[in-house]
């Protein structure tokens, strides 16, 4: 099952086959959900259709039990979810995007775990917030904690600090 390198045969021509699909997806990106539905109906779906048969064809000669044929279960399992977006122009691939976006959400909770004390977290949640409320109304962040530290270090009066909220800013 195995060869020189270490990776089944059966992985190699899978991954080669899943850049494919890739490819068409990268291909068909920003066109209209129509489109590419048509698109992948016309082209990714006999593809995969063919990948599958490959698929089940190594699962028959493989091993349940070794790594491969572990990885070509899995792949069998979830199967059907794998390929709604043949079915739907709007869906994409893979969850890529989302993965990418909530990863700083992700990292941000995960490095908070290393705050030292409450108040150290609650000032890292405080700062936390008032970056990710800067994205959210494209402000620069960077620019506006310069710009927000430096009113405060020129005497900013406490009782006006609704004025320094993210909202309020203008750069």
């Amino acid at each position: 099952e195995l060869t020189l390198h270490s990776a089944a045969p059966i992985a190699k021509e899978g991954l080669k086959q899943i850049a494919s699909f890739y490819k068409l997806e990268a291909d068909i990106r920003g066109m209209s959900a129509q489109e590419r539905l048509d698109i992948r109906q016309q082209k990714t779906k006999p593809l995969m259709d063919a990948f599958k048969l490959l698929l089940d064809h190594a699962r028959s000669q493989v091993s349940a039990k070794s790594p491969t044929g572990a990885a070509l279960k899995y792949i069998n399992r979830y199967w059907e979810g794998w390929i709604l977006f043949l079915k739907n122009g709007r869906t994409e691939m893979d969850n890529n995007t989302v993965e990418r976006t909530i990863r700083p959400i992700a990292l941000g909770r995960k490095n908070a775990l290393f705050a030292g004390h409450e108040t150290g977290a609650q000032n890292w949640v405080m700062l936390a917030s008032l970056i990710e409320t800067c994205k959210m109304t494209s402000i620069n962040p960077h620019v506006y904690l310069a710009s927000t530290l430096t009113s405060i270090a020129q005497g900013h009066k406490q009782n006006r600090i609704d004025e320094l909220l993210p909202w309020n800013f203008n750069a």
